[in-house]
């Protein structure tokens, strides 16, 4: 069953203000991941991918300590939540573990080390074009899929990402049990398996990336009252950061559009094979939205929004992907060649 979710109008049409911005939208593409039960011929966030049999299962082979977490037990609890999401009217027995699941915790061997050898990556995201236009993929290919290893690495602190493009068509032998890494460094780095409602929005620059001319007339409030764009008072005191949250780039994740700065200013996404200027690719985002970009609500979701239960923790973070300490993971790539090896930071 599909499902639908609707980001309200922007609260002011910005190029109405600033006319100068109009030749810098972009469109972007919001997934609105909720859980659920992919399948392979589904666009999700933490499913199953549509693989080649013949292919081999990417691995990562570089050094890592032990993880904290066994990802069989993990899935487990995955599956229990699936089970009460599925359930929301408390239907007996939905959210508890069914006899097989304790049997296979049971059979555990929680102080068994890991196998020595290069470690399983885990799906990330699957992503057809058909779900999501504005992916640009190279050749034939419509279908992106992103993996990454469960564990840190000394030269950053999130997870590590593979990228693969491929023609679904083409894939006629479906690989159906992909190895998997015995254990994980953090829960949150197993993505949730979600169910995708893509939406097309547009967006416009983070201020740092604009002129510095173009940034003082956003906090230029005269500006902003001259147009008559109806904008509330209120925002009189900061109107960049009205601009920010509001009118410039969506939060949770998406794909393509603008990316999102704060936590650095704007870095360098060049080619490291072409030196050609990368593109947004995905955002992997810890929320969906927080206080500061509430307007980007969607309708269908805010009765949950503004709840305390599960309900708003499944709609604020329903991944619950951590990226650090709540920040997002942002993946370029190459627009002149999408098969260039992909960059990643941290924002």
């Amino acid at each position: 069953m599909t499902f639908i979710r609707t980001t309200p109008p922007r609260p002011v049409d910005v190029t109405a203000v600033f006319p100068q911005l109009a030749a810098l939208a972009r469109p972007a593409t919001r997934l609105h991941p909720r859980p659920g039960t992919p399948t392979p011929q589904d666009s999700s966030i933490g499913g199953p991918l549509l693989w080649p049999a013949d292919e081999p299962w990417p691995h990562c082979d570089a050094p890592h300590e032990g993880g904290d977490h066994v990802l069989a037990a993990v899935r487990v609890d995955q599956r229990v939540r699936a089970r009460a999401a599925a359930h929301p009217d408390g239907t007996p027995g939905a959210s508890s573990r069914t006899p097989q699941e304790n049997a296979l915790l049971e059979r555990i061997d929680w102080d068994e080390e890991r196998p020595d050898g290069p470690i399983p990556l885990l799906p990330v995201a699957q992503l057809y074009v058909r779900d999501v236009p504005v992916l640009r993929p190279p050749g034939q290919a419509d279908l992106l899929q992103v993996l990454w290893c469960p564990f840190d690495h000394p030269d950053m602190y999130m997870p590590r990402t593979a990228v693969f493009w491929r023609s679904a068509s083409a894939v006629t032998d479906l690989l159906t049990s992909p190895p998997e890494p015995f254990d994980v460094e953090f829960e949150e780095y197993v993505p949730e398996p979600c169910v995708l409602a893509p939406e097309q929005v547009t967006e416009y620059p983070n201020p740092l990336e604009l002129s510095q001319e173009l940034r003082e007339q956003l906090g230029d409030w005269g500006r902003w009252e001259a147009a008559d764009a109806g904008v509330d008072s209120s925002y009189a005191p900061y109107p960049d950061s009205y601009y920010r949250s509001d009118l410039s780039v969506a939060p949770g994740w998406r794909a393509g559009g603008w990316p999102q700065w704060g936590y650095t200013d704007p870095a360098p996404r060049q080619c490291p094979a072409c030196d050609t200027a990368m593109d947004p690719l995905l955002t992997i985002d810890t929320f969906e939205w927080d206080g500061a970009d509430s307007s980007w609500i969607p309708y269908e979701d805010q009765a949950a929004a503004s709840s305390t239960g599960d309900r708003h923790r499944d709609t604020v973070r329903p991944t619950r992907v951590q990226i650090g300490s709540g920040y997002k993971q942002q993946l370029y790539v190459c627009p002149a060649a999408p098969e260039h090896p992909h960059i990643e930071l941290m924002q």
